[in-house]
């Protein structure tokens, strides 16, 4: 899908072909899609570099255009094996234009496209490109803060389990960490050459907004590796809790069969073909009811107060 949009008096204006100025942003494209892209001076190289699941973030720079590709966070759902991973995201400035594409849909584009950022103009395209860089940095964070409220759940439902469910849904969430940590790491690098490149000291306002991406970027990573280390040490943590209240049912079931055990044992005496003391006695059932019960009851006791229930 292509959307082209351009700043006017009225603001930011969806158009139907690129013009001078304009910022062309295109989903996941069709052939037809891709050949507009071509013909409006994009190097079919890069569209495919951004279509890649497997391209890392890097800068690459001419004299007739500048290409910037970035991992940007994309939620798969939660029933997915990984609920979050990184995708790449192409940008091209040519000329007056602006090219991003994407194999998905993000945010991102939404909140670009919906006046989140009162500074944006298509017009200046690598104050353009800062706003996508914040705006990335932004949703790992956000990304990041939802993966911890799903921990804390977790954790909730861990402390009475005997399963091994929720330290899976655990792991779902660390293999999310890991490829935010990777992801990060690489856009880092990235916006670090592109700082030394100082295409974006032309205004100054471009300077500083570069300066609060790095920080933001650098804020996501932090945030990835505290949470990495401390899920890593809750999983071990959680595993033995689990093998623990497993041990605890075992008990549990093992001093309940013992004590429904013990007036079979009392019964089975009588129940042999062989003279007994008091069998003859008209209270002997009686007898023997009271003996079973008492010997219940006091190893009932006993395994209670060993902790055994």
């Amino acid at each position: 899908m292509l959307s082209i949009y351009k700043n006017t008096e009225q603001g930011l204006e969806r158009l139907e072909t690129a013009v001078n100025g304009a910022w062309v942003n295109a989903v996941d494209p069709t052939a037809e899609e891709i050949q507009k892209l071509i013909d409006w001076g994009m190097y079919p190289d890069y569209i495919t570099y951004s279509l890649d699941q497997d391209e890392m973030a890097r800068m690459e720079r001419d004299e007739e255009y500048t290409f910037i590709l970035l991992r940007i966070p994309y939620f798969q759902g939660d029933t997915s094996d990984i609920p979050y991973i990184t995708v790449p995201l192409g940008i091209y400035i040519q000329g007056n234009l602006v090219f991003t594409i994407c194999r998905y849909e993000s945010d991102i584009f939404k909140a670009l496209t919906n006046g989140k950022y009162r500074g944006l103009k298509t017009g200046k395209r690598y104050r353009l490109a800062l706003y996508i860089f914040l705006e990335t940095a932004a949703r790992y964070l956000n990304c990041l803060r939802d993966i911890n409220k799903t921990t804390e759940i977790i954790e909730d439902q861990l402390q009475k389990s005997t399963r091994n469910r929720e330290v899976l849904e655990l792991l779902k969430q660390q293999k999310s960490l890991t490829y935010f940590a990777t992801a990060l790491r690489s856009n880092e690098v990235m916006m670090e050459r592109v700082q030394k490149t100082q295409l974006f000291n032309y205004y100054e306002e471009d300077q500083e907004l570069l300066e609060d991406v790095l920080t933001e970027n650098q804020q996501a990573f932090q945030m990835t590796s505290i949470a990495t280390e401390i899920l890593s040490g809750m999983m071990d943590a959680f595993a033995s809790i689990i093998s623990n209240n497993l041990n605890g049912v075992m008990k549990a079931l093992a001093a309940l069969t013992i004590i429904l055990n013990l007036p079979t044992i009392v019964a089975s005496f009588y129940g042999m073909n062989v003279r007994l003391p008091g069998e003859d006695h008209p209270l002997a059932f009686v007898l023997v009811f009271a003996i079973s019960i008492s010997i219940t009851a006091i190893a009932t006791f006993v395994f209670y107060k060993r902790d055994w229930f």
